[in-house]
């Protein structure tokens, strides 16, 4: 970690903006269904407020495109925060209002206000520099601890590093140093499990880890891509035809890489794309027409949970099947047992993945599992990211 954190610097008493990630999923009702995000936060806020500084915390919720939506409200979030801490969170009415800036301007040592979604308002994700000036004006110093969204310059992620000091919060600096670790020195061997629908979206992550891993475990809908390009017919899985010259370029690179690319050996089909359709297992060479690949099937299981067993760094992204199916969620449930089990690092990247292991009861059985979706995903594409990039090096 190359970054300053906010232990690096002295906070006693300052006036603090923090960018926070509670982007939460909630039901109609508005109740938080998952509040990971929000208690991945609480380290660094109470950091803060035994620092004595007067905190100001921002975030966005869902994409309310630039204007005010009563369901896009920050609101529940400052209720839930307010029980985390153990103290009262004060709701402002809006971001850069005279209700925001009354509530800052009376905020008392140890005190955290939460703003209204920075959403509402499109200068947030154009970056606008004079909406970015005005944020800054809530602190003396910007602790960025989104890593959700540290892959966007935003104005709250990336714009008020401009006008005062940034550091990160504990967040950043642990999501930094698991998948950082495991790109840069990682215990081997080193597998990485790619799931996901599509080739295109994963692309550069395979690209950039079949330079570091030993062994690669390919899952979810891109495997159908990969079949076609060994010359297997797919039936209706999705398949982008497009990319099928690239899957082969991949497969040879892997071969010369020395790294073991497995595909599936045998999927569970669906006669069709829900939640209680006819299903059947077959073999990889097997797939009749009008049936679709929706997860890999009990052979393959066995081979990959082989493959991580020997693992001594494993990392995760895109679940290996439909996984929000039940009945096509049991490849994903399965590798997430092994990973439970092991005594390897054990990273999961954000998103539907970290969804799923949540949802399998198992998220707390693993050494990281990620805040941010896009975001690792282009931290493992070796991207760099706009929202770390703007803080202050050590």
């Amino acid at each position: 970690m190359s970054k300053k954190t906010i232990r690096d610097i002295d906070l006693k008493g300052k006036r603090v903006f923090v960018r926070c990630d509670f982007n939460v999923p909630m039901d109609e009702n508005k109740n938080i269904t998952d509040n990971r995000r929000i208690v991945s936060a609480i380290p660094t806020i109470k950091y803060l407020i035994d620092q004595g500084c007067k905190i100001v915390l921002s975030s966005h919720l869902g994409r309310p495109k630039g204007e005010f939506k009563k369901e896009f409200s920050l609101a529940p979030v400052a209720v839930e925060l307010s029980k985390q801490l153990g103290q009262e969170v004060l709701m402002a009415k809006d971001v850069i209002g005279e209700d925001a800036k009354r509530l800052s301007e009376n905020l008392q040592p140890g005190q955290v206000m939460l703003l209204e979604n920075v959403r509402f308002h499109k200068e947030e994700t154009d970056n606008d520099p004079e909406f970015a000036k005005k944020l800054a004006s809530y602190g003396e110093i910007f602790v960025n601890d989104a890593f959700g969204t540290a892959h966007r310059a935003h104005a709250s992620t990336e714009g008020v590093a401009h006008y005062i000091p940034a550091v990160s919060g504990f967040l950043i600096e642990k999501e930094l140093k698991f998948l950082g670790e495991a790109l840069e020195n990682p215990e081997r061997p080193f597998v990485s499990i790619l799931g996901g629908s599509k080739v295109s979206d994963k692309i550069a992550v395979i690209d950039s880890l079949l330079e570091k891993v030993n062994v690669l475990l390919i899952g979810g809908g891109m495997a159908y891509t990969f079949f076609k390009a060994l010359g297997y017919s797919v039936g209706n899985s999705i398949c982008e035809d497009d990319k099928i010259d690239l899957a082969k370029e991949l497969m040879e690179k892997a071969k010369a890489k020395n790294v073991k690319m497995l595909l599936p050996v045998d999927n569970k089909l669906g006669k069709e794309f829900s939640a209680n359709t006819e299903t059947m297992i077959v073999d990889r060479d097997s797939i009749p027409d009008g049936w679709e690949g929706l997860d890999i099937g009990p052979k393959t299981i066995e081979l990959y949970s082989e493959e991580l067993r020997k693992a001594k760094t494993i990392i995760w992204n895109g679940t290996v099947g439909v996984a929000e199916f039940d009945l096509f969620a049991t490849g994903t449930n399965e590798l997430a047992k092994v990973l439970a089990e092991s005594d390897a690092t054990t990273i999961i990247g954000g998103g539907d993945t970290a969804a799923a292991v949540q949802k399998a009861g198992l998220a707390d059985k693993m050494t990281h599992v990620s805040t941010g979706g896009g975001a690792s995903l282009e931290f493992l594409e070796g991207k760099k990211l706009p929202g770390i990039e703007c803080l202050m090096d050590k």
